[in-house]
């Protein structure tokens, strides 16, 4: 229990002086704040620590200008004509469709109406009202179900169930008026992992999925955690699961990188071994994810979500030069893995690249010696 408590204080510590952190080759110590030998992440061209951006892992700015629409004016047809324009098969789809209904569950929670006032995320409802036969509406209200679920409500629970139960149907609503759309059956994996679907259940589920976007990185993602040993797996059949995507992953897929994904939902609460970021298990997963980085098109709308992992792995492998090289390209975002589990990522994602900038400089790196 004292290791515990140490290594919260230790936490609490690198939040408030993670910034401060003197370029010294060979090691990193703190320093006093304006301390000339302080290294500044402000001399990479990152952004304030306020002005990052925790609703998505990368820009899409189509995303939100639209959401600054519908959330300004309450009307859901901006948010449906993205929709329509978006490619049914493809990652940026799944992505919208997230964002739009944490939007509105966001917007729910702050404003949960009463009698004078209407709840937050009443555009929502005007549209699956207005435009029922709406592929697109559909699919944000399952995911907009699902994530209430999660959010307002405990795992296991009767009200739980419930909202899971009327996310099923609304999935299976989605998938009538999108056929051979995968959302509405990736929505549904989350469903599976808070229903305790039977594996038969779920592998059939999966196969619907394959069936129509047997690559899709997203999907994957959310089907990893019902492997997992805190769901219905263990750690031997989440790394199956992820190791086997891997190898069947096309030329320039990031499928590559799901292992390391599986390694982090695995990492132990408190790891007392020494050396534990540089073991072989982890080092193959993050060689794994780089490669996938390397090869993947620069425009993946998912290789944001994978640069944000691999900053977490190799600051904590001591790879400094590699985690700024992740940094560069998606700083600015923080709505990915690790650091939406904190309840504030972008704090907890400025600890991370603090880390980096004094590790980079403390190794004779600068702003000049980075390449962009």
């Amino acid at each position: 229990m004292e290791i515990l408590w140490v290594l919260m204080a230790a936490i609490m510590i690198g939040a408030v002086l993670g910034p401060i952190l003197l370029r010294r080759r060979g090691g990193i110590r703190q320093v006093a704040p304006g301390s000339p030998d302080a290294a500044d992440p402000a001399d990479y061209g990152f952004a304030r620590q306020e002005e990052l951006d925790i609703r998505m892992p990368g820009p899409d700015r189509d995303l939100l200008d639209v959401l600054d629409v519908v959330q300004q004016s309450q009307s859901w047809k901006a948010a449906s004509q993205l929709l329509a324009g978006t490619e049914v098969h493809g990652e940026v789809r799944w992505q919208r469709v997230q964002a739009f209904a944490g939007a509105a569950s966001l917007e729910l929670q702050k404003r949960p109406g009463g009698v004078s006032d209407q709840p937050g995320g009443q555009w929502l409802r005007v549209w699956r009202a207005e435009a029922p036969k709406d592929a697109g509406g559909a699919a944000v209200h399952a995911e907009f179900l699902v994530q209430q679920a999660w959010r307002s409500s405990t795992s296991g629970t009767d009200e739980f169930r419930i909202i899971l139960e009327e996310a099923k149907e609304a999935c299976a609503q989605a998938a009538l008026l999108s056929p051979g759309d995968p959302v509405p059956y990736i929505i549904e994996l989350s469903i599976a992992r808070g229903l305790a679907y039977p594996r038969e259940e779920f592998e059939q589920l999966w196969l619907k999925i394959l069936d129509r976007a047997p690559a899709h990185m997203g999907a994957h993602l959310a089907a990893l955690h019902y492997w997992c040993e805190k769901w219905h797996g263990s750690r031997d059949l989440a790394n199956n699961f992820a190791e086997a995507a891997a190898a069947r992953a096309p030329k320039g897929s990031l499928l590559s990188a799901l292992p390391l994904f599986a390694v982090y939902e695995h990492l132990p609460e408190v790891n007392l071994v020494r050396g534990f970021y540089e073991s072989e298990t982890v080092t193959k997963a993050v060689e794994g994810a780089l490669y996938a980085v390397h090869s993947a098109r620069p425009d993946d709308p998912m290789l944001a979500h994978v640069r944000h992992l691999l900053v977490f792995f190799l600051v904590r492998s001591e790879r400094w030069a590699e985690a700024m090289n992740q940094l560069i390209h998606v700083d600015g975002h923080v709505g990915a893995l690790p650091w939406t589990v904190s309840s504030d990522p972008a704090a907890d994602y400025a600890v991370y690249r603090a880390l980096a900038v004094g590790g980079y400089e403390a190794n004779g790196g600068s702003p000049a010696t980075l390449p962009h």
